[in-house]
């Protein structure tokens, strides 16, 4: 916590857009954020809505260190954030730390990813005349 400072976000703020520099990360204390994938030529598909305690962010951990989603309040937003660079160094200066935070945002990044690829899904999966996937 050393390495955070609160922040608040009104309600429709972009927090993050998909391909712009990810340089921090934040903790929700309180609020919705929701994740969304840019579609061209339409409006962002929401993929998944965060709430208090879930990880807003984890693109700031890999090379290029480039948003891969873009994230919205939805509400007002309380959040922790923290100085992406800062993080990695200490993680790099602690390897136990580094070990157990990169697991953490590890899981995260599964299940975001699975979230985004079940959202979408939804969204464009070719359906039945009955409604249902074929």
């Amino acid at each position: 916590m050393a390495h955070a400072r609160e922040v608040n976000f009104p309600e429709g703020t972009r927090i993050f857009e998909e391909g712009r520099p990810a340089t921090a990360f934040w903790i929700v204390r309180s609020g919705a954020v929701t994740l969304q994938v840019p579609m061209p030529g339409r409006r962002p598909a929401p993929v998944e809505d965060l709430g208090p305690g879930e990880l807003v962010g984890w693109s700031w951990l890999f090379p290029p260190y480039v948003w891969q989603l873009s994230a919205e309040a939805m509400t007002p937003v309380r959040a922790y954030e923290f100085d992406a660079e800062a993080i990695r160094m200490v993680m790099d200066a602690n390897p136990a730390f580094g070990s157990a935070f990169g697991h953490w945002v590890g899981r995260v990044l599964a299940h975001r990813l699975h979230s985004t690829r079940v959202r979408l899904m939804d969204l464009y999966a070719p359906r039945s005349a009955s409604g249902s996937l074929p």
